[in-house]
């Protein structure tokens, strides 16, 4: 809602201003659909070919988190942290049921209570593999953190493809402006014995392209770029939570103090408070009793 809102505030305001300080959006209008036709289409073009398939389908498949925002919300970080303290008190008690669980999540029980979590490869296979390899006593805890800090920092890095193909884009729209408004310069020189008024107007609208070029690339792409950095990094504290509880739990911490030590490294807007956490956990421990 606030991307639709900002938009509508950058737009407003822009133009407002401008028609409020005595301009006329008729020469703008004019000129704007065959400005953003060379502007538009040649960033376009440079983001295709500056891009591959892959980049070019995970950057309009990441757009609506702009206005969406990061997939995971509070309720699912306490979620989170009941399915691990599950899966923990499991590998606790019954190492070989375990088994059973991160082998086939998609059959788990346990994990069928999660859906959300379970539907998400990345968390999914993060807490399996790390489990499984405990199975095989790779249970060296900072041998463990060190794969896990690389596995998340790769992932880090494929969900930013996005927000740094459009900060190319951004990065580009100045400069493209400009040359739509040579472009349009050149034109006039070719009209240079047209009286005053219409040389003007023929200026007036070389001079939309620079505009249009830098508006749009500190007023709505660039702006999307930030916006999607930040959902990917918001998105990669959900994955960190995983690396923090499952590390504790090498280091032979019972799982309710695993469990602690990951809901105090949850994000601050998304943290369970410990009471809603406990309740919940007891809840668990209700049913399996």
């Amino acid at each position: 809602m606030l991307g639709f809102v900002g938009i509508a505030v950058i737009v407003v305001m822009v133009f407002g201003g401008y028609v409020a300080a005595g301009g006329k959006l008729g020469i703008i209008l004019a000129s704007l659909p065959f400005e953003m036709a060379m502007i538009g289409g040649a960033a376009v073009g440079a983001f295709l070919l500056s891009n591959d398939k892959s980049v070019v389908k995970h950057t309009l498949h990441d757009i609506p988190k702009v206005f969406r925002g990061a997939r995971w919300q509070p309720g699912d970080y306490r979620d989170l942290l009941c399915l691990l303290f599950e899966l923990l008190r499991l590998a606790k008690d019954n190492p070989v049921a375990l088994e059973e669980h991160i082998e086939n999540p998609d059959s788990s029980a346990i994990f069928a209570r999660y859906p959300r979590i379970r539907d998400d490869g990345t968390a999914t296979e993060l807490i399996c593999d790390t489990l499984r390899a405990r199975t095989m006593n790779y249970d060296d805890p900072h041998q463990v953190e060190e794969v896990l800090d690389k596995r998340m920092e790769a992932s880090l890095h494929h969900a930013q493809h996005s927000s740094h193909a459009l900060q190319s884009m951004a990065d580009a729209l100045p400069a493209l402006g400009i040359v739509a408004a040579v472009l349009g310069v050149i034109k006039t020189m070719a009209s240079i014995d047209q009286p005053p008024e219409i040389l003007g107007k023929m200026i007036g609208g070389a001079l939309v392209g620079t505009f249009l070029g830098v508006f749009l690339a500190y007023g709505l792409v660039g702006p999307f770029a930030s916006r999607l950095k930040a959902v990917a990094e918001e998105e990669a504290q959900f994955y960190r939570l995983i690396r923090e509880v499952l590390v504790a739990s090498l280091h032979n911490h019972p799982p309710p103090l695993c469990i602690e030590v990951g809901r105090q490294n949850a994000p601050q807007p998304f943290r369970p408070e410990f009471a809603d956490l406990e309740q919940a956990l007891r809840a668990l421990k209700a049913e399996a009793a």
